[in-house]
């Protein structure tokens, strides 16, 4: 009678994981409807004491994405628990079977990290540099001459280009002056 308990327990936990697997897309789900909900609280306490031209409000728009986001994340819950299933990329260079490469996964979210601690301390232009050659790197470039040359062109164009023309001030770290 032990054993047939012992039998029963190894099928119960791969049933429960294989359940989870098959309902993965529930896990979307879940943050669209965290990201609805903080949508919504957001715009509610939003302080609209200021004069407002014509009749919509600035809450109009994020009260409206933050209920399409949290009817999109039920719509989804339910047909997911119906047996809906997204299909899998079917590109003819892309190999459905291949395992997550977690190395290359970890240094890119690495260097956007850095990216982001590094951007008010030396600037746009050089932790775009960095964030740009970091990404080359990780994704297998291994030219140390020509990849830092073209990342560092990139992100001055780029920081050029939303300072100067779009005016969007970014900070330039110490090529503020010399650019």
């Amino acid at each position: 009678m032990s054993t047939a308990v012992d039998t029963e327990r190894p099928e119960a936990e791969p049933s429960r994981q294989s359940w989870w697997k098959a309902h993965s897309e529930l896990g979307l789900c879940v943050l669209l409807l965290a990201v609805g909900v903080l949508v919504l609280v957001d715009a509610m306490t939003m302080s609209t004491d200021f004069a407002q031209r014509g009749p919509v409000g600035p809450t109009a728009v994020p009260l409206l994405v933050g209920t399409l986001l949290v009817v999109v994340s039920v719509l989804l819950a339910v047909d997911v628990l119906r047996g809906g299933r997204g299909e899998a990329e079917g590109g003819e260079d892309v190999d459905l079977e291949a395992p997550t490469d977690w190395r290359t996964l970890l240094l890119l979210s690495g260097f956007f990290l850095l990216n982001a601690a590094l951007i008010n301390v030396i600037g746009f232009p050089a932790s775009s540099a960095v964030l740009f050659w970091g990404a080359a790197y990780s994704l297998g470039s291994r030219n140390f001459v020509r990849d830092p040359l073209v990342s560092a062109v990139v992100a001055v164009l780029t920081w050029l280009a939303f300072n100067n023309l779009l005016g969007v001030p970014l900070p330039g770290g110490p090529l503020m002056g010399v650019i």
